[in-house]
């Protein structure tokens, strides 16, 4: 059972990863408003249904709109084009996601250079290790 704030975490990093995903939706149908569900579904690496899902999450929110067109092949397809609200939606989400890799990026550089130090700091000791005959006991 998770504490409430291991609960507050679990609930974050699943709001982060819709959030990424609604944005990434966004950011392909901006480019290409005619990929199909399907389509979509391939590039997100989602199952169909859920691509439906996030689709319908987006038509629902007012952030894109999906409008009838008649296909090379005679078949009825839709364009799903972004609103006006869903073009403002996703540069916040875009400027979001940037701050929150940032930050992970500062997170890690820190990281690498404790780890550059850590090295260097127990470095003699390995060569000490490495020249010490070993005697067992």
């Amino acid at each position: 059972m998770n504490t409430p704030r291991q609960q507050v975490l679990v609930e974050t990093r699943f709001a982060e990863k819709d959030s990424a995903l609604l944005l990434e939706a966004l950011r392909l149908l901006s480019s290409h408003p005619e990929l199909s569900q399907r389509q979509l579904s391939q590039a997100l690496g989602l199952s169909l249904g859920k691509t439906h899902y996030v689709l319908h999450a987006l038509l629902d929110k007012g952030l894109l709109k999906a409008e009838n067109f008649r296909r090379n092949d005679n078949k009825m397809a839709y364009a799903y084009l972004l609103t006006p609200k869903g073009i403002k939606e996703k540069l916040a989400m875009t400027r979001a996601f940037l701050s929150r890799k940032e930050a992970e990026f500062e997170a890690l550089h820190a990281t690498i250079e404790r780890l550059r130090h850590e090295v260097q700091r127990l470095q003699p000791l390995e060569t000490a290790i490495d020249a010490a005959p070993f005697e067992p006991r």
